[in-house]
């Protein structure tokens, strides 16, 4: 697969050998707007570049955007629990006893009864809250904190 090299008509690998007036120059014809102060000549062409591409193809995908998001706000992002497909079994033994979920189209078959979510299931099963992907061991308790 060849490589993109021009973006908005500007071969993006030469923009760091611009002079930094050129880039501000560049900058302010794509954003209308000042270039930031204060950057070397060799970071405006990288942020240059990076927001040249954004506009043509589009910024970071929201998944990401929000755990970036959350990183920087110092909060720890929620583990994710895999995506089952219909198919899928679960198995968790619970005081002696093996539990069996399968996983349909619905949501999760549990003793003929369909269930949401698994954290339902963990609670049928309990008597009590628990996290149904954490129950069933999707996600580590350690990753959970």
């Amino acid at each position: 697969m060849a490589r993109r090299k021009r973006t908005i008509g500007i071969d993006l690998d030469s923009l760091v050998e611009k002079p930094r007036t050129e880039l501000v120059e560049i900058w302010q014809a794509s954003f209308a707007t000042g270039a930031p102060r204060g950057l070397s000549q060799a970071f405006l062409a990288r942020l240059l570049a990076y927001d040249l591409q954004v506009q043509v193809r589009g910024g970071l995908g929201p998944r990401l955007e929000k755990r970036l998001l959350s990183l920087a706000g110092g909060e720890a992002p929620k583990p994710a629990a895999p995506k089952l497909k219909p198919g899928a079994q679960l198995m968790r033994t619970w005081n002696g006893t093996t539990h069996r979920v399968d996983v349909v189209d619905e949501g999760y078959r549990y003793r003929e009864k369909t269930f949401t979510s698994l954290s339902a299931i963990a609670r049928e099963i309990t008597g009590t809250h628990w996290s149904g992907p954490r129950f069933f061991g999707l996600v580590s308790r350690k990753k959970a904190l």
